[in-house]
């Protein structure tokens, strides 16, 4: 049976660039490319448009006029799905987390986006956002009651229909591998941040409908491998299930995460990401996040330098953007410049 592709609300620049890291990839032995999703767009850039693509296909599809989605108070996320909504003619609703929601965040990085683009934001405790869920209900129940269709969107949005976004960027990735002279056999790692689990989801999919042409690797930024594993299951069987996706999937067998660089927490840097985030912009150019894929990365070298065998003969890492998340930490990153 062939699958059924949902619809796509196309925002994302596409395809984004791959690229080597030649300086690295040599210190560490192995050829290491990055895939530039930090490209997608400037307000909607990283990894998180793809999947909105889908998510909010739907919403149009049951004429919602808000969408309601939640995250940290510097998510990428967030900030993405306010640019989108924007762009697209929807209002937009941000139930976000911070320690003190009487006294919120000063006005930077995302946060400052998000109310340039005019999202409205609802302040939460991180106790009560375990229970996002009833958080949603209620704001949507509100929003109704004042005349709104509203869609919920849950965080990242890394459901089985936002996984589209990244079974479509497997395909792209394949023709972007084939596209290399002198490719070699033997095993491609892709190596992703994971902080909600879509993306992971999508590749892992994505890459066993497109002939099994990699391996992913997911380096989770807060939980722990057995959450994970949990998350990033689920979103793949609902998904193969919902639109009838013809691949074999085993959670113990498919699912790979390289557990133990959370750090000092989620969103929360040590001295060392930081002054490999440093490191990379002065050796190639590119700014990596703080939250996630400056801890990714710093996981991924740090096994490698262990094994620049342990992810296969040539690895691929997912740019999944969060430039603006680099502002907040000016302060932390200033004694290492």
């Amino acid at each position: 049976m062939a699958p059924d592709y949902p619809a796509r609300m196309p925002l994302a620049h596409l395809p984004t660039p791959l690229m080597e890291l030649k300086q690295i990839g040599r210190d560490l032995g192995v050829p290491i490319y990055i895939k530039r999703d930090d490209f997608t767009g400037s307000a909607l850039s990283g990894n998180k448009i793809r999947k909105l693509e889908y998510v909010l296909a739907e919403a149009r599809d049951q004429a919602a006029n808000v969408v309601l989605t939640c995250g940290g108070a510097q998510s990428n996320h967030c900030r993405a799905t306010a640019a989108a909504a924007a762009r697209t003619g929807l209002k937009c609703r941000l139930i976000l987390r911070t320690d003190d929601p009487a006294h919120p965040p000063a006005l930077d990085g995302n946060l400052l986006l998000d109310r340039l683009l005019g999202a409205e934001i609802v302040w939460i405790t991180p106790a009560e956002y375990r229970a996002v869920d009833t958080i949603f209900q209620r704001e949507a129940a509100q929003l109704k009651s004042q005349g709104h269709t509203p869609y919920i969107i849950p965080e990242g949005a890394s459901n089985a229909l936002g996984s589209w976004g990244y079974i479509r960027a497997a395909r792209e990735l394949k023709n972007d591998l084939e596209q290399i002279s002198g490719s070699r056999d033997g095993v491609t790692s892709i190596v992703i941040a994971t902080g909600s689990g879509g993306t992971a989801a999508g590749l892992i999919l994505g890459t066993r409908l497109y002939d099994r042409f990699a391996e992913v690797v997911s380096v989770n930024v807060c939980d722990d491998e057995s959450y994970f594993r949990k998350k990033i299951g689920k979103i793949c069987e609902t998904a193969i299930e919902r639109f009838n996706l013809d691949i074999p999937f085993d959670r113990k067998q498919d699912i790979r995460i390289v557990d133990g660089y959370v750090g000092a927490g989620y969103a929360l840097s040590r001295p060392e990401e930081l002054a490999l985030i440093r490191d990379v912009a002065r050796r190639e150019g590119i700014f990596l996040d703080p939250v996630y894929t400056g801890k990714a990365f710093y996981g991924m070298v740090s096994e490698l330098k262990k094994d620049p065998r342990c992810f296969g003969e040539r690895i691929v890492f997912i740019h999944t953007g969060g430039l603006f998340g680099l502002f907040p930490k000016a302060a932390e990153l200033a004694p290492l410049l």
